[in-house]
């Protein structure tokens, strides 16, 4: 396991430390619990190539919104 360096508010630290009191674990467990449970909901963002990436969100809103005029069939 690797050790790391936090800094962490006054007031968070003590919300920290009552916690863990209450629990009967460690801080480090606590905070190793937080970082399981933020790391598991994350989703990372799908890699696009690029191919047909205008950039913008709403292309496909937009797009209903404004049809082009219908061409003549003849």
């Amino acid at each position: 396991m690797e050790r790391t360096t936090l800094s962490i508010p006054g007031p968070l630290l003590e919300r920290l430390r009552v916690a863990a009191v209450e629990r009967r674990v460690s801080m480090a467990e606590l905070v190793r619990e937080a970082i399981e449970e933020k790391l598991a909901a994350h989703r990372p963002k799908p890699r696009c190539l690029g191919i047909g990436a205008s950039g913008f969100r709403d292309t496909a809103r937009t797009a209903a919104d404004e049809r082009p005029e219908p061409r003549p069939w003849r």
